[in-house]
């Protein structure tokens, strides 16, 4: 990620170029179960298009049935909302939907610099309203995300309150983001923070393609949450080496300043969203483990 950060310094255009070949490295990195199977989604609604793939495990119906109470993952990729797909974070989608016993369904979302904010949070409220059409209840949707995914999910909770739609039954957080102006991030590494998997620089440069422009301030920038709000009981992970660990202290506490439930897991020694790596990380497999066994609790509630 540093190195792709560093080369758009000098052309969002070679990130363009660049992106099929940094995804593919990305994909490889983090090896898919075997037996899953994909079934693409691209589907045409009122609003527009929502792209994405549902990921089955072994032994589980092509798409789950809304009729059967299925609960399901609504799964939200990150990587700075200019790189990365569906396709690249398969793998995480799969061990962690896998692990839980549960289908999931991965969305796609438009990413800079060809789109810009809030593109890929409108797609994710269309995604997840999508869901609702297709029959699953809101008690039955579990959402889960990594980095700008989080940021994305605390959209959807925002925009789901003010347009009087039934909120998630749960939400599993993967080293969210939560200011999108890195200044948190910022801070962290002005202090001596270095990061194994992603660099400070390039994460700035990434954002800035998507969000250019937009006001800091903006509550779709910086989300709020309020005591208002039906807030889903959440977990968050976080790598306490990396330098966006007070983006996710900072989301624990609004969640629980707002009266929703919240529990926060700092993983020792660990980076940016360590759980898509089980190469590298022995931790990581560890993590989808705990994050696996906080939704199969929220499927008994």
């Amino acid at each position: 990620m540093a190195a792709a950060g560093r080369s758009v310094l000098a052309s969002p255009r070679l990130l363009t170029m660049t992106r099929p070949g940094v995804n593919r490295g990305l994909s490889l990195l983090s090896p898919v179960p075997r037996g899953t199977r994909i079934t693409p989604v691209r589907e045409l609604t009122d609003s527009g298009q929502v792209r994405g793939e549902w990921v089955h495990g072994r032994g589980r119906a092509d798409v789950p049935a809304p009729s059967t109470d299925d609960t399901i993952l609504y799964y939200l990729h990150g990587s700075g909302y200019v790189i990365c797909s569906a396709r690249t974070h398969r793998g995480l989608v799969a061990r962690l939907a896998g692990r839980a016993g549960i289908g999931a369904f991965s969305l796609d979302y438009r990413l800079g610099p060809e789109h810009r904010w809030p593109s890929g949070g409108d797609d994710t409220v269309r995604g997840y309203r999508w869901l609702l059409d297709q029959g699953f209840d809101a008690g039955q949707i579990i959402v889960a995300g990594d980095s700008a995914g989080g940021h994305l999910a605390l959209d959807l909770l925002a925009a789901n309150h003010s347009d009087g739609v039934p909120q998630p039954r749960a939400m599993a957080l993967f080293s969210p983001l939560y200011d999108p102006t890195f200044q948190l991030a910022r801070d962290l590494a002005d202090r001596g923070v270095r990061d194994p998997i992603i660099d400070v620089g390039a994460a700035v440069t990434f954002l800035g393609l998507y969000t250019a422009g937009a006001d800091p301030d903006h509550p779709r920038m910086r989300i709020k949450l309020s005591p208002a709000m039906d807030l889903p009981p959440t977990l968050i992970q976080v790598g306490a080496r990396e330098i966006m660990a007070d983006d996710a202290r900072t989301v624990h506490r609004r969640l629980l300043d707002a009266g929703g439930l919240s529990e926060l897991q700092e993983w020792p020694g660990q980076g940016h969203v360590f759980q898509m790596f089980p190469y590298f990380s022995p931790e990581s497999e560890r993590a989808v483990g705990a994050a696996a066994e906080f939704i199969s609790r929220q499927r008994r509630r």
